[in-house]
């Protein structure tokens, strides 16, 4: 149970059942998890991976009721003590900012524990917020500290470079659908110029830019998001963050062999991905040695809270996007046109396959494509939501701003542009761009803020 879950739908649970039932279910729910096979594990992933500083000892005290669930579920999230009731010897803090706990780990050799009230005020993540501000770290590295030869560059630079180089072929591929459309791959295949597809169907010209396009635009969005997990994460040491982004391209890239599906092989995106391919290895290969990150305190706790409720709509705008590429990819790999497209185009997948054999299968690959990219970016989103939500970490406001910018921006204006605006099309559009634009309006004033208390 992460904060960005904990601390939104807290009230709403202590309404509905109770506060000391919610509470009570909550921690059973949490120790059955735990107790699953492999749900340590699963624990740990949702919270993202993190190194523990040497001879730092923070934990919790509970009370006797609650010490068999409680004992199953603390460690998980990263306690090293947990105490029934209080004893001697140990500093029991009752204040919930993250400061006091790191002020009291300052003493040799001291063990620092929460108190039942911290735990219910500050949620989950108390044990490992505290860990992250008591780990020692150094400072992050500039540009100007990079040696010459790029045999020796550190990993970050690497996935700054795959992601400058997905913005770069997003941006070629917009610009080659807003001019020619169809490159002379795309003509030898299909035996057809732009005038051919006017004669099959007069809208046909626009719907193969609105797919294109869309694809662009999700190609930009995934190298901004590349390039600020590599720039803002893994160059200050994050391991969640190098984890975000392998994840991402673990399952982006395997997407190109959707073509076994569609039997077109598109030249251009072959070369990209191997291209990138070799770079995304050198960018992942190695997890961050040191942590070079800065941590700040909360700062204002309705700050926090509200930054806690847009980290869980970001997530859940994320959860979409995946759904929306898990149904696109299948889509396109099989019916390839939903209902609206044909209506759109006023036609049937007969009569294309009818004018031309090789049409339907084009359009599958841009269809299939545009569902893998959209799986990416949709992991990346989540994961990038899920464990890069801190105070000041102004770096994550910007690239989910600039990737959603990126992403729905031009999926709009190609839809406008050529009158597809059928509202059952665009409706899971409008509600990211709704849902996005709320978190991080509400996450905003905590993710830029730099300040002090």
């Amino acid at each position: 149970m992460p904060d960005w879950t904990y601390i939104p739908l807290k009230s709403l649970a202590g309404t509905v059942l109770g506060v000391s039932r919610s509470r009570r279910w909550a921690l059973r729910v949490l120790a059955a998890v735990v107790a699953a096979p492999g749900g340590r594990a699963f624990v740990a992933f949702v919270l993202g991976r993190f190194r523990r500083p040497d001879g730092v000892q923070v934990g919790a005290v509970v009370p006797a009721r609650h010490a068999r669930d409680a004992l199953r579920v603390l460690p998980a999230l990263g306690a090293s003590v947990v105490e029934v009731d209080p004893g001697v010897e140990i500093t029991v803090i009752d204040d919930p900012r993250i400061g006091t706990a790191v002020a009291a780990l300052s003493a040799p050799g001291a063990t620092v524990i929460a108190g039942p009230a911290v735990l219910l005020d500050a949620g989950p993540a108390w044990f490992r917020r505290v860990l992250e501000a008591a780990t020692p770290t150094a400072p992050a590295q500039p540009w100007r500290d990079l040696p010459r030869d790029p045999r020796r560059w550190p990993s970050w630079v690497w996935g700054v470079v795959v992601g400058i180089g997905m913005v770069c072929a997003g941006l070629g591929a917009a610009v080659i659908t807003l001019g020619p459309v169809l490159l002379w791959y795309d003509r030898d295949y299909l035996g057809l110029t732009t005038q051919g597809l006017n004669h099959i169907d007069h809208d046909l010209v626009d719907f193969l830019q609105h797919d294109r396009l869309t694809m662009a635009g999700t190609m930009v969005s995934i190298g901004v998001l590349y390039a600020g997990l590599a720039w803002g994460g893994i160059r200050r040491g994050w391991l969640w963050a190098r984890d975000a982004y392998l994840i991402s391209g673990v399952v982006g890239f395997p997407t190109l062999f959707y073509f076994l599906s569609t039997g077109f092989v598109e030249p251009l995106h072959l070369a990209v991905a191997v291209a990138l391919f070799p770079l995304f290895l050198l960018a992942v290969w190695r997890s961050p040695a040191v942590p070079r990150w800065t941590v700040r305190s909360d700062g204002p706790e309705r700050l926090r809270r509200r930054a806690l409720l847009g980290q869980l709509l970001m997530i859940l705008t994320g959860v979409g996007l995946l759904a929306g590429g898990a149904v696109i990819s299948v889509v396109g790999m099989t019916g390839v046109f939903v209902p609206t497209d044909l209506e759109f185009l006023d036609t049937d997948t007969a009569h294309l396959r009818a004018a031309n054999p090789h049409l339907v299968p084009f359009i599958a690959h841009d269809r299939a494509g545009f569902g893998g990219a959209l799986l990416s970016a949709a992991i990346a989103v989540i994961l990038l939501s899920m464990w890069g939500w801190r105070r000041g970490e102004a770096w994550v406001w910007w690239t989910l701003l600039l990737s959603a910018a990126a992403g729905f921006g031009p999926t709009l204006a190609i839809h406008f542009s050529i009158h597809y605006t059928d509202l059952s099309h665009l409706a899971p559009v409008y509600v990211g761009v709704v849902l996005t634009a709320i978190a991080l309006i509400l996450a905003r004033p905590f993710l830029c803020d730099t300040g002090g208390e």
